[in-house]
């Protein structure tokens, strides 16, 4: 089986070499629980419009057409929105990168999950104010009193159950962020090796962020990838919530 190296930009390689090879992983699985959480949460419907920042290969932009609510989905990979927009339903995607987002104050609700862009900015030369000027954009691109839902690594996690662990990467405890070196494969079985850095985060310095990026934090809740809940932030879970809300004109 043939091998090639990562160059560049480290995340978007990855995606041009998975394609819809993507899917297969186990925490893609559980979308349709994660879609219908998100619509109760925000009150999603046929008037509502949402973007779905870093949205992969399109598994919540679908979700969400499916259950009714207007999504447009975006992407740093053009590969990954060529296969939103000539899926089973096509839907709209464009490439774009987080920290510099093209679009206007024009959505209901931005949504950012599965580290879709947010917290895959640290690793080497990142600069420490990234995760915030990714927060702002996303916020940018808000109605007023409009709102973001994001994910993030939890940092609890991350210490307790993967440091030291076997075959686990090394965490950056100054940057908060885990390197790891693995594998991941295309649809013909071709191996990339990937460098995967990927920065966690606590409640507190989510509701930071989202302050410090002009939104009001309204929740952060401890979620697995399938298993969104209003859940008291915790040690357990690999992942927090993030729900802040845009202010609305004076």
């Amino acid at each position: 089986m043939g091998v090639r190296q990562v160059t560049g930009t480290w995340f978007r390689p990855l995606a041009d070499h998975m394609g819809e090879t993507y899917l297969r992983y186990s925490f893609t699985k559980g979308t349709d629980q994660e879609a219908d959480f998100l619509v109760d949460l925000l009150d999603l419907g046929p008037a509502s419009r949402v973007l779905d920042a870093g949205c992969g290969p399109g598994r919540h932009v679908r979700a969400l057409h499916a259950r009714g609510v207007p999504t447009v989905g975006m992407d740093l990979a053009e590969s990954f929105c060529r296969l939103v927009r000539h899926g089973d339903p096509g839907c709209p995607a464009a490439a774009a990168d987080i920290r510099s987002l093209p679009a206007g104050p024009s959505f209901d609700a931005v949504i950012s999950l599965c580290q879709g862009g947010f917290g895959l900015l640290g690793g080497p030369g990142a600069p420490l104010d990234a995760d915030v000027e990714a927060v702002a954009q996303l916020a940018s691109a808000l109605k007023p009193g409009g709102r973001l839902v994001l994910s993030a690594f939890s940092s609890y996690f991350q210490v307790k159950y993967q440091v030291g662990s076997e075959g686990a990467g090394e965490f950056d405890v100054d940057a908060g962020v885990m390197h790891e070196k693995t594998q991941v494969k295309d649809d013909a079985g071709v191996d990339l090796d990937a460098d995967l850095w990927t920065t966690g985060f606590t409640p507190r310095e989510l509701r930071f962020v989202a302050r410090l990026a002009g939104l009001e934090p309204e929740q952060v809740w401890s979620v697995d990838p399938g298993d969104y809940a209003r859940r008291t932030p915790d040690l357990d879970h690999a992942e927090f919530l993030l729900v802040a809300r845009k202010p609305a004109l004076p």
